[in-house]
């Protein structure tokens, strides 16, 4: 049974002043994805700043984003007056008092406000001051019900709350799911799974039957039903959609009752099944044909064909059962098309698909930049929050500990990196949202070429069915250059100089066509404990096609405590300056150096001085 209520995420955490910050930065930590929004020149640390408060709030509720000030309820009052319209589509609006002992609902208490002010008080030991009168009396919200559940009329949610707290007549008819969140509040009905027409009274209906003829004034669909499907590899997302659409049209099912969309995990990949949920906005899960075998005694048609090809003799039958359990009952039998096949079962009880089966296995490979927060891009933040399992080098891991929290994380030293790729991969083939993190850029240096090239290798085929994605970060040459000026202003390139994985031959071949070529040069991998020889080497290749003035950055340790950026000329740059945490960036022969007030500075002119006519 599923009578859970989601707390919003992604909320803006407004802060006015110094004093609110400390406050922000818990609710940070307690609410996913959120985001302090500071007032700019008063708040100093914030994600976001603004200047101007009402145009900035109005933008955000505009949008639908959660809103959560620390400050006076006034100030949200006043500066979204205006705009107040709609309470069924208005997003959470929240005050918060400084010292967290007041948690106020002011706007969407019934689309997430009343919940997530619930939630923020339990954490910080404050008080949630509800005013709902449903909550408050009745302890039901119709307008709010549990995950999964869908309301056909929404508006009439209103008029029946007011005649439960006035004590009219009102009448509940449940012909599926178990309703007990309705049932069993404080709230008086008149009948119990009978509507008596001779009485007039006020009607809820919960079913999961098509509604032609309302019949009632406010209609519920329980999360009930799981569409089990099966199809042909390649199979068209819209043949699925439409024989499913059919079954559940010829069979009088709503399609609002469909709970979760399930298949054999061998189709966990599989692009139809993915649109077929999406379709029906709910989860696609995934079971091993041994679990599908288990309901053989109750298939209405066991294949040996189907049984031969993946092991089970039924996979849209069988995974409709596994969705909803013993005491779940087939509705339809298979149907066909030419490439798939769909079955419906109904559940007594609301599905809650996490607890069934496994999703589809996500692995994102991340860059988390030089170290820095602020050069960690909202996208990674969001994908290591969501995770539930992270991988990666300690030294990385330790970066983004506050984002980590208390997920399982596994790492390894360097030189085994193979073995970090495996187990992020082996971890997602287990139906997990595992992120690998990398330093910089994940595609740059990084894991994310190695997850590639054993993807490519096929010796796990159950990695193949894993969604792989990876998402970019700030590298470590853009960092070094953000912070000297700007030496990449015209070509370069990026070369590392281990030799673990590439020959001394290789690298030496392609310092000298990048001398050549006169690219400004990013030396990744410069030295280690026991290699010196190759940064010697490529500093005499070097110094053969530029001058012995050319800049270049020695970048240590980029956006961490102990940051150090330095030039030194080509003709100066010794061994001794460097080490493994260290990226050498050298200029091309039109690259320069000039003193600045705040420091030394390099750039590498783009041609804007012919262009501007000055030579």
């Amino acid at each position: 049974m599923n009578l859970k209520k989601n707390i919003p995420t992604d909320a803006a955490l407004i802060v006015f002043g110094p004093s609110g910050l400390a406050i922000a930065r818990r609710l940070k930590s307690i609410i996913p994805d959120s985001t302090i929004h500071g007032l700019k020149s008063r708040v100093i640390g914030s994600d976001i700043t603004f200047s101007k408060t009402t145009s900035h709030l109005t933008e955000l509720f505009s949008s639908g984003q959660p809103i959560v000030g620390i400050c006076a309820s006034g100030i949200l009052i006043r500066a979204l007056a205006s705009i107040i319209s709609n309470k069924f589509n208005e997003p959470p609006v929240i005050s918060v008092a400084e010292d967290g002992s007041s948690v106020v609902p002011l706007l969407g208490g019934h689309r997430g406000a009343n919940i997530l002010a619930e939630h923020i008080s339990r954490l910080m030991g404050g008080h949630a001051c509800i005013t709902t009168a449903g909550d408050l009396s009745l302890g039901l919200a119709l307008d709010d019900p549990p995950n999964g559940w869908k309301v056909v009329n929404l508006k009439a949610a209103k008029a029946i709350t007011q005649s439960l707290l006035a004590n009219e007549s009102v009448t509940l008819k449940i012909e599926a799911g178990d309703a007990s969140w309705i049932s069993q509040s404080n709230a008086k009905f008149l009948s119990d799974n009978k509507i008596d027409s001779n009485i007039k009274s006020a009607k809820i209906l919960v079913t999961d039957k098509k509604v032609r003829d309302l019949g009632a004034d406010l209609i519920f669909h329980p999360p009930v039903l799981a569409i089990g499907v099966g199809c042909e590899r390649g199979a068209s997302p819209i043949e699925l959609i439409k024989l499913t659409e059919k079954t559940l049209g010829d069979a009088g099912l709503a399609s609002d009752a469909v709970a979760v969309v399930v298949s054999i995990d061998l189709k966990s990949n599989e692009k139809a099944v993915h649109e077929l949920a999406s379709h029906f906005k709910v989860p696609s899960r995934f079971f091993s044909a041994e679990k599908l075998e288990s309901e053989f005694q109750r298939l209405a048609n066991p294949s040996d064909v189907v049984f031969s090809e993946v092991g089970c003799h039924g996979v849209a039958e069988g995974s409709a059962l596994a969705a909803v359990g013993i005491d779940g009952e087939l509705l339809v039998e298979k149907k066909k098309s030419s490439r798939a096949t769909c079955a419906i079962a109904r559940s007594h009880t609301s599905i809650d698909p996490i607890t069934i089966g496994c999703s589809q296995g996500v692995l994102n490979i991340v860059g988390i930049g030089p170290g820095a927060m602020a050069w960690r891009t909202p996208e990674v933040t969001k994908l290591i929050n969501a995770a539930d399992d992270v991988v990666g080098y300690s030294l990385y891991l330790d970066l983004v500990e506050d984002l980590i929290g208390s997920k399982p994380s596994y790492s390894s030293d360097l030189g085994h990196e193979e073995d970090r790729a495996r187990v992020a991969l082996n971890l997602a083939t287990e139906g997990r949202r595992v992120v690998l993190v990398c330093s910089g850029d994940s595609g740059i240096y990084a894991l994310a070429t190695l997850v590639y090239e054993l993807l490519d290798r096929n010796e796990n085929p159950d990695w193949n069915r894993i969604d792989v994605s990876v998402a970019p970060g700030v590298s470590a040459f853009q960092a070094a250059a953000a912070r000297i000026g700007a030496p990449l202003g015209h070509d370069f390139c990026s070369i590392s100089l281990s030799d673990l994985l590439t020959s001394q031959e290789d690298i030496e071949r392609r310092l000298k066509a990048a001398a050549d070529g006169d690219f400004v040069v990013a030396l990744y991998n410069p030295v280690s404990k026991r290699r010196k020889k190759l940064l010697r080497r490529a500093r005499e290749i070097l110094l053969e096609s530029r001058p012995p003035k050319t800049p270049v950055i020695i970048a240590r340790n980029l956006g961490r405590a102990d940051e150090l950026v330095r030039v030194v000329c080509l003709i100066d740059l010794e061994v001794e300056m460097v080490d493994m945490l260290t990226l050498v960036m050298v200029g091309s022969s039109q690259s320069r150096s000039f003193k600045t007030s705040v420091g030394l500075r390099v750039y590498t002119p783009r041609g804007y001085e012919k262009k501007m006519g000055i030579i």
